[in-house]
């Protein structure tokens, strides 16, 4: 019987369609699943006359692997992980590889990746994004994990990957959770950019009336330009999208959003490592706000907004056009912002031009716009922050005025953009040279006695101040760290 080249276990959609995919290049496929009879199931009907072997047990499973074995896991993340990396642990030996192409949270992954090492086996974490159309047609690849075993599965997820230019967006992130690490912050982007789009959607509806149709024709000529993205294109084809009754059926969707968990990992890392990473975090929130509907229909009832104000069609689509783009530009300034600072922390070597190709096809973020930044980061790797990048500077100067003229509409309006108004604050934020931070710094001196630096003295000198003393004197200690 021919070996096959690697296994796959879990077999829901995204594991059927990653099967199919792996089989449609040229590669034999092992296939397992606990609950066997979709094993068979899947073998006697999408799986039929292709090089695809069943098997009812994980020891079947390792008995009918090439050596060194590889093992892609695509089970709930969790602890079905762990259970299935210990039944692999049982019947793989030392140089094989365990694959999980799962939503597993980075931390599990840099923890199960020394465990795995440690039995003398090779473990990869690895972000598989682009959906069940990407895992069948090619999706974006993201492996991190053992160093050692990313030449033998190269060849395998290089071939599954979207192409673009010929190159597939899969390549070799770093260490342990370095994979899964630049996965969550791609799903914490994918949220930024959704919550930025419904703003807009809301804006031309509740601001300008914009019926679906309109909205649709707005998206898809905006599909044409700088914005041109899947989310974009499929945003337009959702609104156009009618019900039986011919009316669009987006407007008879429930408005309470759901989260798999994977943006608010993104929140979460933020405030670990003291990234900005404020639009991401409004995005979360406002999925959460959108959960309270019933309290929300209730506080409707209770308050009143302002009357609208309705601004020149033309004009303000235009706006919104430039405004959308500036706040995205933002979202992924901070997105790399915290992949910079986790790389410190995690000395992984992340090659930030990389990832933007890696994103540019495949993946629910895919975007002309992922171009540019590739581009900012092959000329200046270490480049601090995005939009420090004259491309993307030009771009901000030449939207700020639009950007400003949506922002005060929607406030005036009444019409809520968390994720707009606090890309905007953070770039008005990171552009100012003296922030009221100061103030902050006495007022924590005052009631903590926390210290604080001077401007006339140099860094890492720190004072205490006794605010309450006598004639306003004060009594200064220095502490050098």
């Amino acid at each position: 019987m021919e070996k096959a080249d690697i296994g796959l276990i879990g077999i829901a959609v995204m594991g059927e369609n990653l099967v199919l995919n792996m089989e449609s290049r040229g590669f034999h496929v092992a296939i397992f699943n606990r609950t066997v009879s979709r094993v068979d199931a899947f073998v006697q009907g999408r799986g039929k006359g292709k090089k695809i072997t069943g098997c009812h047990s994980m020891a079947e499973l390792a008995a009918v692997l090439k050596r060194p074995r590889k093992a892609m896991i695509m089970v709930k993340a969790g602890t079905a992980v762990d259970e299935t990396i210990e039944q692999l642990l049982q019947v793989f030996e030392k140089g094989d590889v365990i694959i999980d192409g799962g939503n597993s949270n980075y931390r599990d992954t840099m923890r199960r990746s020394s465990f795995v090492e440690s039995k003398g086996l090779l473990y990869l974490g690895t972000g598989v994004s682009g959906g069940e159309e990407g895992a069948l047609t090619g999706p974006s690849i993201m492996p991190g994990g053992s160093t050692a075993a990313w030449p033998l599965v190269k060849p395998i997820l290089q071939a599954i990957a979207a192409k673009t230019g010929g190159s597939p967006c899969c390549d070799w992130v770093g260490e342990n959770g370095a994979g899964h690490f630049v996965k969550m912050v791609h799903n914490g982007i994918e949220y930024g950019d959704m919550q930025l789009i419904c703003e807009t959607y809301d804006l031309m509806k509740n601001v300008l009336g914009l019926s679906c149709e309109e909205m649709g024709d707005v998206f898809e000529k905006w599909n044409t330009g700088s914005l041109n993205s899947y989310l974009i294109e499929i945003t337009r084809d959702i609104l156009r999208y009618k019900d039986e009754d011919g009316r669009p059926l987006v407007e008879k969707i429930l408005d309470t959003a759901g989260q798999k968990g994977t943006g608010k990992w993104t929140g979460i890392a933020a405030l670990e490592f003291g990234a900005p990473l404020s639009l991401i975090g409004e995005a979360v929130f406002s999925r959460c706000l959108s959960a309270a509907r019933a309290e929300r229909v209730r506080a409707s009832k209770v308050f009143s907004g302002p009357r609208i104000s309705k601004p020149d069609r033309e004009t303000f689509i235009a706006d919104l056009e430039k405004a959308l783009y500036a706040a995205k530009v933002v979202s992924y300034a901070q997105g790399c912002l915290l992949m910079r600072e986790a790389a410190k922390e995690y000395k992984w070597n992340l090659n930030y031009g990389g990832i933007a190709l890696m994103w540019r096809g495949g993946c629910i973020i895919r975007s002309a716009f992922l171009g540019k930044i590739k581009e900012a980061f092959d000329k200046k790797p270490d480049l601090e922050n995005l939009l420090l990048d004259p491309f993307f500077t030009r771009v901000i100067e030449d939207s700020q005025d639009s950007w400003r003229r949506v922002a005060a509409a929607a406030v005036e309006n009444g019409v809520p953009v968390p994720a707009l108004l606090s890309a905007l604050a953070y770039f008005d934020g990171y552009r100012t040279e003296r922030l009221p931070a100061n103030l902050l710094q006495a007022q924590r001196d005052y009631f903590g006695a926390h210290t604080y630096e001077r401007i006339d003295r140099p860094r890492g000198e720190f004072f205490h101040t006794n605010w309450t003393g006598k004639g306003g004197t004060t009594s200064a200690t220095i502490y050098t760290v």
